[in-house]
């Protein structure tokens, strides 16, 4: 079966364990955060690619198992970055997924709890 996270142009996926190491990452993960294609860092700690500041948010998501969600704009793109725990089989914390992508500067908000 083809991965189809792969076919996502305009977000990124990267996952890790419950240590912070990657796992997996889809192709535009890899081309927003890789210097090159060929790179490889599956298998490496999310702490070498982050500062001090950054470092101390992942312990905590890691530790407490909760998510983190702001917007950054990087490169002209305006981005939603939405960092999640997800959950193995057997209910037990697999790691960190974070998803990245882009949005428009402007865009509708519509409130389906309004009648």
């Amino acid at each position: 079966m083809e991965n189809w996270a792969n076919g996502l142009k305009d977000v990124a996926i990267t996952i890790t364990d419950e240590n912070g190491n990657f796992i997996d990452m889809n192709t535009h993960s890899k081309e927003v955060n890789l210097k090159s294609m060929d790179d490889n860092i599956i298998g490496n700690n999310i702490m070498g690619c982050h500062n001090e500041r950054s470092q101390e948010i992942i312990n905590h998501l890691l530790k407490d198992n909760i998510q983190n969600v702001y917007t950054i704009t990087k490169k002209g793109q305006k981005k939603l970055i939405y960092q999640s725990p997800w959950y193995k089989n057997d209910g037990s914390f697999g790691g960190l997924v974070e998803l990245s992508l882009v949005i428009p500067t402007e865009m509708p908000h519509y409130d389906r709890d309004k009648k």
